[in-house]
């Protein structure tokens, strides 16, 4: 029995979520089937969520962001996160993570899947981690039956994707050990891995049981997000053995969770150089067959602390034209504390201009068209036209201030150069 977009895009099925995709994409459902036949793009959506918004994440297609939301143990708070939802929702995304450590896990999980009209993602680990710690239990006490189960039950709630640290390994541990590294692990969940790995001085789980996680994967139609629990968290540490160690693993894993009818993705960093973004977005598609790549900024300079949200689009911009497929927002927060809702929303819109600069690199079909209007209405002088365009139509109206004519802004007003280009 066929179950999951990959396997039916392999038979040549074109899907009611196909259709949608490729309305909104502006391609032939036949196109968009294939691709996602080839891995090279992934439909997000469980068997079990109503997403109001589908969309496909992958080569050829626009580049999509997420948006991290989630409490902590130091801030726990529902309203809050309903708030961020909507910021989040408000500024543009595509989807969301709930990363939620802190307060009532399965109420918060169940509170974003039900409201959020994008796709939702998850990080299993934290939830099963947190729950010990809660407990008096070490870290070292987690059992796999256990963090398998924790992953089947988001699962069954409707989760469409979800990331998991398969990539750490004992062999990717052993070049992290003979590494010159300033910060190790900056994965929250990679490090509950490591952490896990060296007190039992065991194999990785999820590495172990990977055809145990598709299994639960398959059966809800569950995109996988291979983590990267290495990625650098300062840009002297990128691009070193443990981070491309872990890049080969997921490159394999990923194929072999296709072969198993799985859809997938990879993750990637992270703190990198400017100058060796693109070279390592093309090495991970080069890897992995060009399987889709999410990237968090990534981050070219350690010094933005409070303006990362700018950092992260730099970064991002050039990431999405050199083919990463998925931008994971970074807000103004980022290496200082829990975002609030401005922070979501400035993050958010910050990727979304990241991501349309990749698309306009990579020839997305109608990304030169939304630039060819606003220009229009700019030459036009037409304000309403020019609010309308905007990737902030809001900020746009409330930040336009026209000079008496009511045509040219308080910048130039008689001097407004398209006012007397005209007249030439």
């Amino acid at each position: 029995m066929l179950s999951t977009q990959l396997e039916m895009a392999k038979a040549g099925i074109v899907t009611p979520e196909m259709r949608i995709v490729a309305e909104r994409e502006g391609l032939s459902p036949e196109s968009v089937c294939c691709l996602v036949a080839e891995g090279k793009a992934v439909i997000p959506k469980n068997v079990n969520h109503d997403v109001k918004h589908v969309k496909a994440i992958g080569k050829g297609l626009s580049t999509k962001v997420n948006a991290n939301l989630g409490t902590s143990d130091e801030c726990s708070n529902l309203e809050l996160e309903g708030k961020k939802l909507q910021a989040a929702v408000a500024a543009g995304t595509d989807s969301i993570m709930d990363l939620s450590t802190g307060g009532d896990l399965d109420a918060i999980r169940s509170f974003f899947l039900e409201r959020s009209p994008v796709m939702v993602g998850t990080v299993p680990i934290y939830s099963l981690a947190t729950q010990m710690l809660r407990v008096g239990k070490p870290l070292k006490q987690l059992d796999a039956d256990d963090l398998l189960s924790s992953i089947e039950k988001q699962c069954s709630q409707g989760i469409d994707y979800m990331t998991v640290h398969c990539g750490i390994t004992r062999q990717s541990v052993a070049f992290l050990e003979s590494s010159e590294r300033i910060m190790p692990c900056v994965s929250r969940g990679g490090s509950i891995i490591l952490h896990w790995m060296r007190e039992r001085n065991e194999e990785n789980p999820l590495y172990e049981y990977f055809d145990d996680l598709l299994a639960i994967a398959k059966r809800f139609d569950v995109t996988l997000s291979l983590g990267d629990g290495f990625r650098p968290g300062s840009i002297a540490d990128a691009i070193d053995a443990p981070q491309i160690s872990e890049l080969m693993i997921l490159a394999d894993l990923a194929r072999k969770a296709r072969n198993f009818g799985v859809q997938v993705m990879i993750e990637g960093p992270g703190h990198v150089p400017i100058e060796h973004i693109k070279s390592h977005v093309e090495l991970e598609k080069r890897l992995s067959d060009e399987t889709p790549f999410y990237v968090l900024g990534p981050l070219p300079t350690d010094i933005a602390a409070g303006y990362d949200h700018i950092t992260g689009a730099v970064g991002g911009a050039i990431a999405a034209a050199a083919g990463a497929d998925f931008l994971c927002d970074v807000t103004p927060a980022e290496h200082l504390g829990l975002p609030d809702d401005n922070d979501v929303y400035l993050g958010v819109i910050a990727s979304r201009i990241a991501a349309h600069i990749g698309d306009l690199a990579k020839g997305v079909n109608g990304a030169r068209e939304k630039d060819k209007r606003m220009s229009i209405a700019r030459a036009r002088l037409d304000w309403k036209a020019v609010i309308e365009e905007a990737l902030d139509p809001e900020l746009v109206r409330v930040k336009s201030h026209l000079a008496q004519d009511k045509e040219a802004c308080t910048m130039c007003g008689k001097l407004c150069a398209v006012k007397l280009s005209r007249q030439v």
